[in-house]
């Protein structure tokens, strides 16, 4: 055996031992229907064709790959963006085993969330008792200031009802009466992620908004949305404002809960807005929304407090950077300092002097519906072309959007918009439409290895790579992030192109 006390392998060159090359080749005879591998080839090529393509945009009955996560995984994340805030998942162990590892395989940190445990009996009698007795332990165990509850498709199928069982839990005294456990109904079998983060965040402002009179005040709240980027971009958005001297709120900061340090300390709560400041935003002037597309629900709450509004889809580039500034601005009367229009003109800088590399390139995008929008507007603005952009939860409001955003600029004139697609039919697209860059999360690695288009990680989940979410891309500093990020993939392109020695190395620069 390849392996033993003295010699042990990483799974990586083990599997490409002898003995197990034999024993995966057997498997593959035996149990996996033992295709000749020009059957393989024939069939793996019809894949890459036109024909297969219309096929494949035709299926209706089965969604495979979607780039999206479930409603309760938004719930849990605006439920940590709290003080001392411990996420309750009404619903199995497993589904909130699930939830917890995607979040701490991006952010390589823990992330807390407890489940109510329901199992078979649960599922036929319901699951009061089960969250009566969560709530109890949860408090006891972890002693959170706050326990916010959501659902998964178990509870939502039998239809628990949060608010009656809250209130029997608080009855029965499972919790003290006016302790804060603000709730979400977030079935995982429609909406995506996106949802449930609305749905939470609604949840938590009804909880200390709810009969209050609002005394209007002259500070902002910030909506920042779910982003895999919101330890860097929460910390950016708050440089700027500090800057231009701009009282303002988070209304759900994970930037210290997903970037605690490393000290000896086990931190099971960390930062995040303090419930004394939720309570006090509803007096806010006006709340921002980061991510349009993250808080539909939300914001038709808050405007029905009084409160102004407005929306921005992920703030990446010169363009998005200086709408948000400006309308920051405009609400609170604050000039926009020269630290930032500094900072504006050296991300122009940057991009002027790279712009010969990045006119005319080609890209795929996919993502949340904020991502691929600002993604696509900061592309067209360094000089590329969005092609394929596509978004699994994307709605009819969203393409439409989308294709008013391409059609803005010549630079989006190559643009098609697919809302509802998932990632079987992004190959579709690269296999008869390739580009020359792929923009996503670590899901696109197989894209990458099928079609050879490189993948450029900048959007949630970013599993097989490490610490991108620590450096910002929204504001004028995320854009060079971001401008940096796509110039190295570039790079990289050309150089892999040119590297064969005495064939292609006449373009094997060391200067670019």
């Amino acid at each position: 055996m390849p392996q033993s006390a003295d010699k042990v392998l990483d799974h990586a060159p083990l599997f490409q031992q002898p003995e197990y090359r034999e024993m995966l080749a057997n498997k593959k005879l035996k149990f996996e229907c033992g295709h000749t591998a020009e059957t393989i080839t024939q069939i793996g090529d019809w894949t890459k064709s036109w024909e297969y393509r219309e096929k494949n945009l035709a299926r209706e009955a089965v969604t495979i790959n979607p780039a999206k996560a479930c409603q309760p995984v938004g719930a849990v994340f605006a439920a940590q963006g709290y003080e001392g805030t411990l996420p309750f998942v009404h619903g199995s162990q497993g589904c909130v085993a699930y939830y917890r590892s995607h979040l701490s395989r991006h952010f390589k940190e823990p992330s807390s969330a407890v489940s109510s445990s329901m199992t078979e009996d649960a599922a036929v009698f319901g699951g009061l008792t089960n969250l009566i007795e969560g709530l109890a332990n949860a408090r006891a165990l972890y002693k959170p200031a706050m326990i916010a509850v959501s659902t998964t498709c178990m509870a939502e199928v039998i239809g628990d009802d949060l608010n009656s069982f809250i209130q029997k839990a608080k009855e029965a005294e499972s919790v003290p009466g006016d302790y804060p456990v603000p709730f979400a109904h977030t079935p995982a079998f429609v909406g995506s992620h996106v949802d449930g983060y609305d749905n939470m965040q609604k949840g938590i402002l009804h909880q200390f908004w709810h009969g209050a009179v609002r005394e209007p005040g002259t500070s902002i709240n910030i909506i920042p949305g779910f982003d895999g980027f919101a330890v860097a971009n929460n910390r950016e958005i708050k440089r700027m404002l500090d800057a231009m001297g701009v009282e303002f709120t988070f209304l759900g900061d994970v930037s210290d809960v997903y970037d605690t340090p490393s000290d000896g300390q086990f931190r099971m709560f960390d930062g995040g807005t303090t419930l004394a400041a939720a309570k006090d935003a509803i007096n806010a002037k006006a709340t921002l929304s980061m991510q349009a597309f993250c808080s539909p629900k939300t914001l038709d709450y808050v405007r029905d407090t009084g409160q102004e509004t407005a929306v921005f889809n992920y703030p990446m580039g010169v363009g998005a950077t200086d709408a948000f500034l400006m309308k920051v601005s405009e609400l609170t009367g604050r000039a926009i300092p020269d630290s930032l229009a500094r900072d504006r003109g050296r991300l122009i800088d940057a991009m002027a002097d790279s712009q010969a590399y990045l006119h005319g390139k080609t890209f795929s995008i996919f993502g949340d519906p904020d991502f691929v929008l600002g993604m696509a507007k900061f592309i067209m603005e360094m000089g590329g072309e969005p092609v394929h952009c596509l978004a699994t939860n994307g709605s009819k409001k969203w393409a439409k959007q989308m294709k008013e955003l391409l059609a803005s600029s010549p630079f989006g004139h190559q643009g098609q918009v697919w809302e509802g697609k998932d990632l079987w039919h992004m190959r579709s697209f690269l296999m008869t439409e390739p580009t020359d860059f792929l923009i996503g999360s670590s899901y696109g690695k197989y894209l990458e290895r099928d079609t050879g288009i490189p993948l450029i990680r900048l959007t949630f989940p970013i599993f097989d790579r490490h610490h991108h979410h620590r450096f910002p891309t929204w504001g004028y500093q995320g854009g060079l992030t971001v401008l940096v990020k796509i110039l190295d993939a570039v790079f990289l392109k050309l150089d892999t192109a040119t590297s064969g020695i005495g064939e292609t190395d006449y373009s094997f620069d060391l200067t670019r």
